[in-house]
């Protein structure tokens, strides 16, 4: 069993940055890739960004090219997504997942269906 669990979410201006983490506990010995996805007030959850755990690829929406980065550290088995030049569309509930074995197909990363855990979810809010 594999646990999940997002922090460093909260209020923040327009302009400013945040700096999400993700810590995985339990059985993670054996990730594939991880990623950020969020979903925002009566919209469906959507990808942010995705890292392959072994060579450190990383993927993102074009939304967030640019403005989001998104990293880990092996050996805390932790995936941050650092979010700068926020906006307020950036608003949501931001969501880490993890993907246990290799997949393989174009875009795989943004499909939520590939993912084997997920956290429980951490609020981000960018005022204008």
């Amino acid at each position: 069993q594999v646990q999940l669990v997002e922090s460093g979410g909260g209020l923040v201006q327009a302009g400013g940055s945040l700096r999400l983490s993700c810590a995985a506990s339990g059985r993670t010995f054996s990730s594939f890739a991880m990623a950020w996805f969020r979903q925002a007030p009566g919209k469906e959850r959507d990808f942010v960004a995705a890292i392959i755990w072994s060579n450190g690829n990383t993927y993102y929406a074009d939304s967030v090219k640019g403005r989001f980065t998104i990293s880990r550290d092996n050996a805390k088995n932790t995936v941050y997504l650092q979010m700068n030049s926020l906006k307020p569309e950036d608003t949501a509930v931001y969501y880490c997942a993890r993907r246990t074995d290799l997949v393989l197909g174009r875009s795989w990363y943004v499909q939520e269906h590939v993912y084997d855990n997920w956290g429980q979810g951490t609020q981000v809010t960018v005022s204008s």
